[in-house]
């Protein structure tokens, strides 16, 4: 059992890289608008370069992943976001960060496809929405940190903003270290025809008896799918795909990266009478909501399951966000009142749709198209995620902060809406099982 936490943990870690490059752009966004004297649209290009790369990333990740295996894959990101760190905190012009910020994006594409589907491929079905919530976990623990060390380094003046992304490396070159020590997917394993090194990893995660059992289980799977593009169409997985792909987007459109990514100009902005320090500052608090919620979210996800969870969470974000719609009415909107519904809408996110959708995008695809059904899943995430950044700052201009909220909080009771009606309920199922389901549904 700790072997299966410690071969999870590795995995998350290049949550923890994804979280902390998503999020530090909040804080040196206030120092590059300042140095380089960025319109709002080279503000949303800046922010959003990264989401590029994270297209491309989910893209590709998963293809290569079926070919070469999900642990070499994930060394090459890991490579990419060292290199990434370095090449953002050295630029001298917006284009040669951006060019940086793109392949840290590809890192985090790759990362966010493979991370939950290798840690959801590993574990064993009784605890794998707990481990898979690991790899949200990790990233909101890179969020919080993003936010810590941007508001540190905030007092050491306007270049403060290269040490920020500097940092980064650290962690990336430890998670390429790790990653030699941690084993391949069993269930990639068996697909390549390496049945004793799966059976194996199987033992070590679950003992001999059960994993024989299960390797038995994998065979059988495998040797039934044909895995390829078109599969991913057939009736029953078109299905899947469906909902997969709309549960992507929708948790990007309820707008939670409008705090994460541009909180700090908000609260110094929108609200008025924050130093760039302390509205720096004010995301550490953000952060660490979201990093208490998802603790939360852990605990609940397999006993409570991945529908309640999503279904209450959508809600109390679209209320919190109908919230801020109205304060935003105010003049001035009251700051402290402003901060407390932020908190609300993180705070929910992070307790259903934040882990909920990844866990339930790594259960529901059948083994062999697994890493490919992911990427189309992943890459419509990250669109929907870019889109999302490249427009917020546009659209708060043209119908301000109470029409921007109130668009959000009407994809958040579209969002619940469509897991009530359609989402299945992917708890305690193994995953062979899921792909059992999927079979019936296209009879």
């Amino acid at each position: 059992m700790i072997y299966v936490w410690l071969v999870s943990l590795v995995a998350a870690t290049s949550g923890l890289l994804f979280g902390f490059d998503i999020a530090v752009i909040n804080g040196a966004l206030v120092f590059l608008r300042k140095q380089w004297a960025l319109t709002e649209l080279q503000t949303e290009m800046a922010a959003s370069a990264l989401l590029a790369g994270c297209i491309a990333g989910a893209a590709v990740g998963g293809w290569f992943s079926d070919r070469y295996g999900r642990r070499i894959v994930l060394m090459v990101a890991a490579a990419l976001f060292a290199v990434s760190a370095f090449g953002a905190a050295l630029p001298r012009t917006l284009a040669e960060f951006a060019v940086a910020r793109i392949l840290g994006g590809v890192a985090i594409g790759v990362a966010s496809v493979l991370a939950p589907l290798y840690i959801a491929e590993v574990a064993p079905a009784r605890m794998r929405g707990r481990l898979v919530s690991l790899n949200q976990m990790a990233i909101v623990t890179g969020i919080l940190l993003a936010y810590f060390t941007n508001w540190v380094l905030s007092f050491q003046g306007d270049q403060s903003w290269r040490w920020m992304f500097a940092v980064a490396a650290a962690p990336a070159l430890f998670f390429f270290i790790a990653l030699f020590f941690v084993p391949e997917s069993p269930r990639w394993l068996v697909e390549m025809g390496r049945e004793r090194e799966a059976l194996g990893v199987l033992a070590r995660v679950n003992g001999q008896q059960a994993a024989e059992t299960e390797l038995a289980e994998i065979q059988a799977a495998v040797s039934e799918e044909a895995g390829t593009w078109r599969e991913l169409f057939e009736p029953g997985i078109r299905r899947a795909l469906f909902i997969a792909v709309v549960l992507a987007i929708m948790q990007q459109w309820t707008g939670v990266n409008t705090v994460l990514f541009y909180g700090s100009i908000i609260l110094q902005e929108k609200v008025g009478g924050h130093s760039a320090s302390s509205a720096i500052g004010a995301n550490v608090l953000i952060g660490a909501i979201n990093f208490i919620f998802t603790i939360v979210a852990i605990a609940l996800i397999d006993r409570v399951g991945r529908k309640a969870l999503l279904i209450f969470s959508s809600t109390v974000m679209g209320l919190s966000l109908a919230g801020l719609a109205l304060v935003f009415r105010m003049t001035p909107p009251p700051a402290a009142l402003v901060i407390v519904l932020m908190l609300m809408a993180v705070a929910s996110f992070a307790v259903g749709l934040g882990p909920g959708v990844w866990v339930v995008m790594a259960e529901i695809f059948p083994n062999r198209i697994r890493g490919r059904a992911m990427s189309i899943a992943t890459v419509s995430l990250w669109v929907a995620c870019t889109i999302l950044t490249m427009t917020f700052l546009s659209v708060t201009t043209a119908l301000g902060p109470t029409g921007a909220f109130l668009i959000y909080a009407g994809m958040c009771a579209f969002m619940a809406w469509f897991v009530w009606r359609l989402t299945p309920e992917t708890k305690h199922r193994t995953l062979e099982e899921i792909e059992r389901f999927w079979k019936v549904k296209r009879t």
